[in-house]
C-alpha cells in the first residue's frame, strides 16, 4: 500500500505540519447543494465519478458516504480529508480519494465540488500545481458556474472570485506558552489571513496546532494569495523557533518536555486531550534534537491516535476507557525503543 502523505516531513516541517489547497466549484444548471434534492446530488456524484474514478495511477477511488460507519466518517475528518460537517447527513454525498490520501474531493458539501490537496510541510506551490491539474481535468469535462466579473460562483459569497482557500497547519507550542498567539492572530488578520484551530472555525488549537489561511478570494489572484501566505508563514516559523530557544533555556520548561516523554513511554491510560498536550511538548523537543527519533513518527502518531481513527482501525466503536488503553499501548510501542 502506498504511504500516506502525512508520514513525511516537508519544508519548514519543524513548524509547518502540512499545506492544504482547497478549491470550491459548482456545475452550471444545477442548484447549489442546499437547494438540491437527493436525485440531483446522486447525479452530480455520478458525473464526478465518471470523470475521475478509475484504475489508472492518477485516478481516484469513490466512496459513498452512506457506506461508512460513523467512526469511519469521523476518522476522515480527523485526518482533514473531509470537513466535520460532511460527516453528518450523508445522503447524496460522495468522496473521491487518492490512495495516498493527498487529494480528496467532497461532492455536494457546501458546494458541488470541494477539491482538497494536502502536502507535508510548507508546500504551497506543489499543492496548488496538483490542485490546478485536477481542476483543469474537471473543467474540461464539466460546465463550471463562472462569471467573467466575479469569478467562480459559490454558495457562500465569501468564496467568490478564485474560490481558493490556501492554508498551512502550524505547530506553535512556544508562541502559545509565551501568550503571543492573540497578537499574531490580530496582526495577520490585517494582512488578509486568519488563524483558527486545527479543524477550522470555532475549534480549539489542541496540541498547539493552528490553521492559518487566506480570507480574501475576490479581487486577488491565486498567486498573490499564495505568496502572501508563504511570506507570513515563514515569519511566524522564525518567531516560533526563536521562542523555542528562549523557552527551552528554562530548566523547568525543558523538564516539562522530558516528563512528557516519560509519561508517553510509560502510561497505561491516555485520553485524547492528555495525549495531544504531551505529544505537543515531545514534538517540540524532537524538533530541537532532544530525542533520537523522527518528526515523521510524531506526525503519524498525532493522526493515528485520534478517537474515531482508533475506532475505525479496530472496526468497532470502543468505550473511551478501551480507547485510552489502546492509545497508551500503541504509543509505548512506537516510542519505547527509540530513546
Amino acid at each position: 500500500m502506498m504511504n500516506k502523505w502525512y508520514i513525511e516531513k516537508g519544508a519548514e516541517g519543524d513548524v509547518a505540519l502540512s499545506t492544504r489547497i482547497r478549491l470550491a466549484r459548482n456545475i452550471a444548471d444545477f442548484p447549489f447543494p442546499s437547494k438540491l434534492d437527493i436525485k440531483g446530488k446522486n447525479e452530480i456524484c455520478s458525473l464526478l465519478r465518471g470523470v475521475l474514478a478509475g484504475e489508472g495511477a492518477d485516478d481516484f477511488k469513490y466512496i459513498d458516504m452512506n457506506s461508512l460507519t460513523p467512526s469511519q466518517a469521523v476518522s476522515l475528518a480527523e485526518r482533514h480529508l473531509i470537513s466535520p460537517e460532511f460527516t453528518t447527513n450523508r445522503d447524496g454525498r460522495g468522496l473521491l480519494l487518492t490512495d495516498d490520501e493527498s487529494v480528496s474531493i467532497m461532492i455536494c458539501e457546501e458546494d458541488h465540488i470541494r477539491l482538497q490537496v494536502m502536502k507535508a510541510g510548507l508546500s504551497l506551490d506543489e499543492a496548488f500545481e496538483t490542485a490546478d491539474k485536477i481542476d483543469n481535468r474537471l473543467d474540461a469535462a464539466l460546465d463550471y458556474a463562472f462569471d467573467d466579473r466575479i469569478g467562480y460562483l459559490t454558495q457562500c459569497p465569501t468564496n467568490l472570485g478564485t474560490a481558493m482557500r490556501a492554508s498551512v497547519m502550524l505547530h506553535l507550542p512556544a508562541l502559545t506558552a509565551t501568550g503571543k498567539i492573540s497578537s499574531i492572530a490580530s496582526t495577520v488578520s490585517k494582512l488578509g489571513l486568519t488563524i483558527r484551530g486545527a479543524y477550522g472555525e470555532g475549534t480549539s488549537a489542541r496540541g498547539c496546532i493552528y490553521q492559518m489561511s487566506n480570507r480574501i478570494t475576490l479581487g486577488i489572484t491565486e498567486r498573490a494569495a499564495l505568496d502572501n501566505l508563504r511570506a507570513i508563514t515563514l515569519q511566524i516559523a522564525a518567531q516560533e523557533r526563536a521562542a523555542q530557544e528562549v523557552v527551552l533555556k528554562s530548566p523547568a520548561e525543558e523538564d516539562k518536555v522530558f516528563r512528557a516523554m516519560g509519561i508517553l513511554k510509560n502510561a497505561r491510560i491516555l485520553s485524547g486531550d492528555e495525549f495531544m498536550e504531551l505529544i505537543s511538548l515531545v514534538r517540540m523537543g524532537t524538533a530541537k534534537g532532544l530525542f533520537g527519533f523522527s518528526l515523521e513518527k510524531i506526525n503519524e502518531l498525532i493522526v493515528n491516535m485520534q478517537p474515531a481513527t482508533i475506532n475505525a482501525a479496530h472496526g468497532k466503536s470502543l468505550e473511551p476507557s478501551e480507547r485510552d488503553a489502546i492509545r497508551a499501548k500503541s504509543i509505548r510501542e512506537a516510542l519505547g525503543d527509540d530513546c
